[in-house]
């Protein structure tokens, strides 16, 4: 299909972002057309990810005329820290990677985001390349250039803006997805939806309803895919950087509907507990109930936001945590400006609104939180 080629009109740069079956094991001319002088590919993934698809993208590489060396790290959220970033960045230098070649991410969201802060920094920075594999990657973690690497005091809080040069996306790769990461993917796919784009919601929610009775597992038709991507894309070049002085509903940030409470989950959880997406999916229930609390979002409205989320599918539990350790977490979130919280809700189903943390009182949050985690899929 015609690739959507991303614009940021504040500097020469633009993405190029290709979805299409079976497109993963051909990309080695893709590559050589975009990087012509390049001589060396590293591939970062992990040895599940790798073990699927990666030999066959290796030869198609090497048959385009590329040096190739890959670098797996272990799964899993809480790998992604500054150790395992300078383990990448050795592993970078070692290979003698130049300012020509480039960086290939094979997986989901975690491997995009730590190979993306290595080519980063590796050299002040080189050419960015991803392969996602998962729906959450492919809809949302791969386009527009958010890369980080999480600490003890939170998720996300080291990272840097660096656009990718090229997103190829297979849907193919989602047959091998087991039914936790599409779950996770599904919910970022509602909240795309919910937060920026009411179309985008009602045909999600449309396709999730279809697929819900069916005994095959929901994996998206390319032509939702390529709706998702558009959405992300016009999003991102608009606002590539989130700037903090932007509030209204185009801006990045509503992007974020749902994260405040779920990187709270994941960091007091210490990252075990919930896929990013699954706890994105607590999330928005929360948002949306501080959202229907405040009179913003009717109730009929939050209830068809549930129902969205419970058909993405079971989430783990997390209503036998301590609210208070959340709310801390929340406290310390990287959302905040000039040393205020701010919170992405909606004002209806398709259009979010940023809202100062000042107008979400204690007992309000915890009263949401109570209602909105009290779900197990």
């Amino acid at each position: 299909m015609k690739p959507i080629v991303v614009r940021f009109k504040a500097r020469e740069h633009q993405c190029e972002i290709g979805v299409g079956a079976g497109l993963a094991q051909n990309l080695g001319h893709h590559i050589r057309r975009l990087l012509p002088s390049a001589q060396r590919i590293a591939i970062i993934s992990n040895d599940t990810v790798f073990g699927l698809f990666g030999e066959n993208l290796a030869d198609s590489l090497r048959k385009s005329r590329f040096t190739v060396r890959e670098w797996l790290m272990r799964e899993g959220e809480r790998h992604k820290n500054l150790r395992t970033l300078e383990q990448v960045l050795l592993f970078l230098s070692a290979f003698e990677l130049t300012r020509t070649d480039a960086v290939l991410s094979l997986g989901g969201g975690v491997v995009g985001d730590l190979a993306g802060l290595a080519a980063a920094l590796h050299l002040r920075g080189v050419a960015l390349l991803h392969v996602p594999t998962t729906l959450l990657a492919q809809i949302d973690a791969s386009i527009g250039g958010k890369t980080a690497v999480n600490t003890g005091a939170g998720k996300n809080l080291i990272g840097a803006f660096h656009q990718p040069a090229a997103v190829w996306i297979d849907p193919l790769t989602l047959k091998t997805l087991p039914p936790r990461e599409l779950t996770s993917g599904w919910c970022e796919a509602v909240k795309q939806g919910a937060a920026g784009n009411s179309q985008l919601f009602r045909d999600t929610y449309g396709f999730l309803r279809s697929r819900s009775h069916s005994t095959g597992r929901a994996i998206p038709s390319i032509l939702l895919l390529m709706s998702h991507c558009k959405f992300k894309a016009g999003i991102v070049s608009r606002d590539e950087r989130e700037e903090t002085s932007r509030s209204d509903h185009k801006s990045r940030r509503i992007l974020n509907f749902g994260h405040t409470t779920a990187h709270a989950l994941e960091t007091a959880t210490g990252y075990r507990r919930f896929r990013h997406g699954e706890a994105v999916g607590h999330g928005m229930v929360v948002a949306g109930e501080i959202s229907a609390r405040l009179g913003l979002l009717q109730r009929s409205e939050l209830e068809l936001l549930r129902d969205a989320v419970d058909l993405c599918g079971p989430l783990p539990r997390a209503d036998n945590l301590d609210a208070a350790a959340i709310i801390e977490v929340i406290a310390r979130d990287k959302k905040r400006a000039s040393g205020e919280m701010k919170w992405v809700l909606l004002e209806r189903l398709g259009r979010a609104r940023i809202v100062d943390g000042k107008e979400i009182s204690a007992s309000l949050l915890r009263a949401s939180l109570k209602a909105g985690l009290g779900r197990t899929g």
